[in-house]
Order: C-alpha cells, then structure tokens, then sequence
C-alpha cells in the first residue's frame, strides 16, 4: 500500500521517469529490479536503497544526487553547510593563480604539519573543524608552491586537496569532491608522487561506484595499479596496491561480480600481509582489519546480510581503527540488521555509529537507509527511531 506522504526519493525517481517520458515498466526493462520493487519504491511503500538509486540514475542518465536529494539537509542546516562549503569551492579556484603576497611566509614543515592533521581530522569524523581550517591552509600552500615548488610542498598540497575531497563528499557536495580530485591530479603531477596519483584514481572510480558505472571504475583501478606497477615495491606502494584491490573488490561486488570481489580480497589480503596494519601511508586505513572489513561492506553490497553479521561478528575493531572506519562499519552491520529483522540491533547499531561520529552517520546515505527502512517496517515508532528520523532529517 503506497504511503499518502511520498518518499522523496520515490517521489524523485516519479518526476524524472515522467521527465523522460517512460513508463514504469519500461523503467523497470532498462534497471535489474523488478517493476513490483519500482513502483513500491515510487509511492514510498519501499526505501531506495543506494544501489537500487545508481541504476535508476545510470538509466536516466542523471545524476544520483538529483534523486537523492544530496547534500541532505534540513533547511535551517543548508545555510550552515553552505557557508561551511563555499571557502573550501573558493579556495580550489586559487590553483592557477599565483602567490597572494598579502600572505606570510609559512615554513614548509608547518605548513605540511598543517595539511596532516587536517587529514588526522577527517579519520577522526571531526569534519566541521577540518573544513574551517581547509580553505586557509589551500591557501597557504598554494601561495608556498608559487614560491618555493619543491616536491614537498606539492605533495601537502595533493593532501589537502585530497582532504576536500573527503570533505565533500561525506557532505554530500559530489560536484565539489570532483573538483578537488581534478586539483589532487594538477599537484600529485608536480610532485611527481605516482602513490598520489593511484590514491587519485582510486578516488575517481568511487565516484563511479556511487553514480552505478562500474565499468568505468574498473579502468579507473586498472589505470590506478598502472601508475605504480613499474615503481619499486615499499610499504607505500605495496599499501596502495591493496587499498586499489579494496576499492575493486567493492565495485565489484555491487555489480554482482562474486567471482571477482574473491580475486580483490583475495591481493588485498596478500598485500596485507606483506605490511600488516599501516597507520602512515598517505593516511590510509590499510592492513587485515580493513580488508576485513571490506570483505564485510562486499557482502551488504550483494545483499548477503547474513554473511555480512557472520562477518560482522569475526571482526575485532582495534583502539587505532580511524574513527570515521569505525562509524562505517556500525553503519553497515546496521544495515544488514535491519535487512535481517533485527530492528532493535540496528537501532541500536545506528545510535552507536551516531555517538561515534555524529557528522558522518547524519549524512551518509547508508545510514539514511538503514533509519528509513526501520521507519518502514516498524508498527510503532520508539521514541529513539523517531529521534534519529528527525536528528537525521527525515
């Protein structure tokens, strides 16, 4: 029975079918769902969930977040995250233009201690306190590579824009991540760091992976292990390698690709033991914890949610696991909770992951998901879900 208060995601899938002049069913004949799942999900009897969205947006050929509504916010919240966003768009238009000699000199070693711990900011979930910060240290560098380009002080400045990056997309603000990536790519270049490079397109094919274009994400991770499969193997190329076999394995999986996620884990479990748990490199979060972890999120993506909780429970997160890591995987275990029937786990999976790290789960869509679909499926409200609903912006 379709819900009189329309989804707003289902309400969109509606209005952009309409726009393209396709019925439902003929929706349903270009996306592997079945017209019963599109038309329960357009009168918000069903939530959408993420992947079931990319391939709605792949058919239409429209962004995702045209359907989704990204970045989600509350009205009065709008206001605060633009004001949040719009110096950090700015100073990304700063690349090409030379040093701003009202700005000090800044030593080098600052100024890379600078772009670390906003790096050390975003593992942590603290996003609101690395974005206020971002925009003044782009600028810094920026100014500093005008003056002095040395190797590294182009490799901080790939940093932070590989930090807004982050940023922005755990915001929501996909367009802007797409800048910052374009930015990564102009500074990794100058600093000649072919580890950057690959952590670049490792990046881009997660953009992909969220828009439903897997095809070209899996280039986007071959051209990643191209750039430094004829650099000597070390800790940090070896890392690289891994986290690139991670992000496949995930690409994979969501395309159904079974057979293949068990290839990706199974390098990024080699890799992994080659190194262990690294905390270091280019502030990824690689080693056996995180390939289990992925072997996990690979799971929820081919809606295996029972093998995902036996996953779940074989995991034991280390007090080192980056904070945003650790909010991820509460965010998935609640997921394949909810899927499974066990509401008050997930709800309380979700609150856990909301304690964690309150800015991430409010605007990550995984979480959004999980929260509507308890909203769904419940009879009666508890108070706890209908705060969350509301915290969340439902």
């Amino acid at each position: 029975m379709c819900n009189p208060h329309d989804d707003a995601v289902g309400a969109r899938i509606r209005e952009q079918r309409r726009l393209a002049r396709l019925t439902q069913r003929q929706l349903a004949e270009r996306i592997p769902y079945s017209y019963s799942l599109l038309n329960q999900v357009e009168c918000g009897a069903k939530p959408a969930g993420a992947d079931f969205v990319a391939a709605v947006a792949h058919a239409l050929r429209i962004d995702v977040t045209t359907l989704t509504g990204e970045p989600y916010a509350t009205e009065p919240q709008q206001g605060r995250l633009a004001a949040l966003v719009r110096p950090i768009r700015e100073a990304l238009d700063l690349y090409d233009l030379g040093a701003d000699e009202t700005l000090p000199h800044v030593p080098t070693h600052a100024l890379h201690t600078a772009a670390d711990r906003l790096c050390a900011d975003v593992r942590a979930a603290r996003l609101r306190s690395a974005a206020r910060r971002l925009p003044g240290t782009i600028a810094q560098l920026t100014t500093a590579v005008s003056r002095d380009p040395s190797t590294r002080l182009w490799q901080a400045l790939a940093s932070t824009y590989r930090t807004a990056h982050d940023i922005a997309v755990k915001l929501g603000y996909y367009d802007l991540s797409s800048v910052a990536l374009d930015r990564m790519d102009w500074a990794a270049q100058r600093a000649s760091d072919p580890c950057l490079a690959a952590i670049r397109q490792y990046m881009r094919a997660l953009a992909y992976f969220r828009e439903g274009e897997y095809a070209i994400g899996r280039r986007l991770v071959r051209a990643g292990h191209g750039l430094i499969a004829s650099v000597p193997p070390t800790t940090q190329t070896i890392t690289v390698t891994g986290q690139l076999h991670l992000g496949a394995s995930v690409i994979a999986a969501r395309a159904g690709r079974a057979s293949t996620v068990d290839v990706h884990l199974a390098e990024a479990e080699r890799c992994a033991g080659l190194v262990g748990e690294v905390p270091e490199v280019h502030w990824l979060s690689f080693g056996p914890t995180n390939v289990a972890l992925h072997r996990m999120s690979a799971a929820v993506e081919m809606h295996q949610y029972d093998e995902a909780l036996t996953q779940a429970r074989r995991i034991s997160l280390p007090p080192a696991l980056a904070t945003s890591r650790r909010a991820h995987f509460l965010i998935d275990r609640a997921r394949s909770e909810m899927e499974t029937g066990r509401t008050e786990a997930a709800l309380a999976s979700i609150a856990a992951a909301r304690r964690t790290a309150p800015e991430q789960t409010r605007y990550h869509p995984g979480a959004r998901e999980t929260v509507k679909g308890l909203v769904h499926t419940s009879r009666r409200t508890p108070e706890t879900l209908g705060h969350l609903a509301a915290w969340i912006g439902l």
